[in-house]
């Protein structure tokens, strides 16, 4: 069955099985940003963002993406969104061990793209849904509202017009 989505915004016609794993159809491009871990949806090694949302790609038959936008950490990591992530992750000691790393990257931007000021406890419920050994939970959580911080006085810079510290 030919299955089109966009791939890191390009598009892409897929001939497979409805029910294939997105992310074998992922590792089939060349993208191996989404891990194979528990094959279960729990590990978060293998998230990408789906019409911008976070999804375990290992359960997601690559049907559910038809005309879809797929998101990977490899074209994810070129934004300013993660540049925001990525600091307030290294500020706060947040590791980023090469396994989880696209869970947690992408759990942060779901988190602070929907909630301007995200909460201690709002951030350390969504985060627990998928186990981290790498980074403790109040690490984590504390580089999340950092990268919050970032994102808002970023945006708040491009509303007042304003591009690398100039008007």
């Amino acid at each position: 069955m030919k299955i089109n989505f966009s791939l890191n915004n390009e598009n892409i016609v897929v001939d497979t099985s409805p029910d294939t794993a997105l992310s074998a159809i992922l590792r089939e491009n060349g993208i191996f940003s989404a891990k194979k871990g528990c094959d279960k949806g729990f590990c978060g090694a293998c998230t990408v963002l789906l019409n911008n949302r976070p999804v375990p790609s290992c359960i997601v038959p690559v049907a559910m993406v038809r005309n879809s936008s797929v998101i990977t950490l490899e074209y994810f990591c070129n934004t300013e969104d993660f540049k925001d992530i990525q600091a307030g992750f290294k500020s706060a000691g947040v590791e980023l061990c090469g396994y989880c790393n696209a869970g947690k990257v992408f759990e942060a931007y779901d988190i602070i793209y929907k909630i301007e000021h995200p909460n201690r406890n709002y951030i350390a419920k969504q985060v627990s849904y998928f186990p981290c050994n790498c980074t403790e939970t109040e690490t984590l959580v504390n580089g999340i509202i950092l990268a919050a911080n970032n994102r808002r006085k970023r945006l708040e810079k491009l509303s007042q017009g304003k591009v690398n510290g100039k008007k």
